[in-house]
């Protein structure tokens, strides 16, 4: 009997795609035999699942590990014809493909999600129990009819996901984040806390490099705000990318990324990595959570006081969300310039008051004057990104970190985007108020440079 939990994980098979007419407000995937069951044909739920394991109780699990996806479909779709054949049941050979493709998909993949895998257009897929999965597409959510054969079916599939990244999932340990092997961040709820069964979701990671030119195409930002976010890069500003969930902070932060010299030594600290970086000189660092013994967890403070450590250029940090914030400004105040890192928030004002409650969190015994005077120190400028009512990504705020003013620090909106009105295809648009105060940090734009390009950028977008 074949072991349908080998995590091979190679490159995905397709499935041949026949063109229909998607329902209103659902996304549907390449066809599959849910799809053939529901438009009428004679194969029904019983005659698959035969036939599934029929397939199953042949195959070798030793020659199914080794074998590459395309000659394994093969295999399994003529494995599929003889036992039909047998069987008497009648299948056409488009039904054999897409069960053969299904069956490969159960054994070496991630059963019904591996269709949504291949489907570059969708950056999220949320599975709410073995009947309900929702994906986002182009900005907004739409159900998928894609199915699991029952809750026992999504488990597999769940510990599957587990232990190719050698961590676990069931009722005594039941949430998990993991990421799959193309660099996809998964999170995982089981029984008892998902009541209606598994809860998966997926943010999935784009396959090729984004960078300014694509948000611009976008409509992410525009010409003048790429260049003054480029110049703030090049100019080694310490950055810190503010917005809700799903709302682009890591894509802008690769994009600014691919701005850094390729002589620098970078360090990222994330809790699942995501980050894309092309530099040759580039060092990941990924959390650790505890063992089954619950011991040897290492958070992200321990890797941000290690990374200081590492001779690093720069430090990015893929997101602060505790203690590690104050670690992060001692790096940004002492030397570390051009660091980044990203953090929930709805302004960039929240931004800091967040910053500010996550180190008096970590150390209790600051004063918050003392805490206000590390931010103004560390931070040059917050960049605030939105996912907006049309589904829409979009930079809203691009803000200097000024000063204080007693005990207020004081900021400057450089850019603040403004909607104007709603296009005849649901789509916003609006333009930028800029602000031509010159920069607290002239003096760097000037030592690298780049003060003209600063200015000229700023005349641009306020004639535009």
């Amino acid at each position: 009997m074949v072991t349908v939990s080998v995590p091979t994980f190679g490159r995905r098979a397709q499935v041949a795609a026949v063109p229909q007419a998607p329902a209103p407000g659902e996304y549907t995937p390449p066809e599959s035999l849910r799809e053939l069951m529901d438009a009428g044909s004679p194969i029904t739920e019983a005659i698959v699942t035969e036939l599934r394991n029929a397939c199953l109780a042949r195959l070798d699990p030793n020659a199914v590990a080794a074998m590459p996806a395309e000659r394994l479909i093969m295999d399994v779709e003529r494995l599929v014809s003889e036992i039909a054949t047998e069987r008497r049941y009648q299948l056409n050979a488009r039904e054999q493909h897409i069960l053969a493709n299904e069956l490969v998909h159960d054994i070496t993949g991630l059963g019904p999600l591996e269709q949504l895998l291949e489907d570059d257009q969708i950056a999220d897929i949320m599975v709410n129990g073995p009947h309900r999965t929702f994906v986002e597409k182009g900005g907004k959510v739409t159900l998928a009819n894609i199915h699991f054969r029952d809750q026992a079916h999504l488990m597999n599939v769940c510990q599957r996901i587990a232990a190719a990244v050698g961590r676990r999932i069931d009722e005594s340990s039941p949430m998990v984040d993991a990421r799959l092997k193309d660099g996809s961040r998964v999170n995982i709820v089981f029984p008892p806390l998902a009541l209606e069964g598994p809860y998966v979701s997926i943010r999935k990671f784009g396959k090729k490099a984004v960078d300014f030119a694509q948000l611009i195409r976008w409509k992410a930002l525009t010409l003048p705000v790429a260049r003054v976010l480029e110049i703030a890069s090049q100019a080694r500003l310490n950055i810190v990318v503010s917005g809700g969930t799903g709302s682009g902070k890591t894509t802008m932060m690769n994009a600014m990324s691919r701005l850094i010299d390729h002589g620098e030594r970078v360090i990222t600290v994330e809790d699942a990595a995501e980050l894309q970086f092309q530099q040759p000189h580039v060092v990941r660092l990924e959390t650790r959570p505890n063992s089954l013994e619950g011991r040897g967890e290492v958070n992200q403070r321990d890797l941000v006081r290690n990374a200081l450590r590492m001779r690093p250029d720069r430090i990015i940090i893929g997101e602060v969300r505790g203690g590690e914030a104050f670690d992060m400004l001692q790096a940004m105040n002492t030397g570390h310039d051009g660091s980044m890192s990203t953090i929930h928030a709805n302004t960039t004002r929240d931004a800091l008051t967040r910053i500010e409650n996550m180190v008096q969190m970590g150390h209790m015994g600051l004063p918050a004057g003392a805490i206000r005077q590390q931010i103004v120190g560390a931070i040059d400028l917050i960049v605030q990104v939105e996912r907006q009512r049309d589904g829409g990504r979009r930079v809203i705020q691009v803000t200097e970190v000024c000063g204080m003013e007693g005990d207020v620090i004081t900021l400057n909106d450089i850019f603040q985007f403004e909607v104007v009105g709603e296009g005849s295809d649901g789509k916003l648009y609006g333009k930028y108020h800029v602000s031509r105060v010159p920069p607290s940090f002239l003096k760097r734009l000037s030592y690298f440079g780049l003060d003209r390009a600063w200015r000229a950028a700023l005349e641009e977008a306020e004639n535009s």
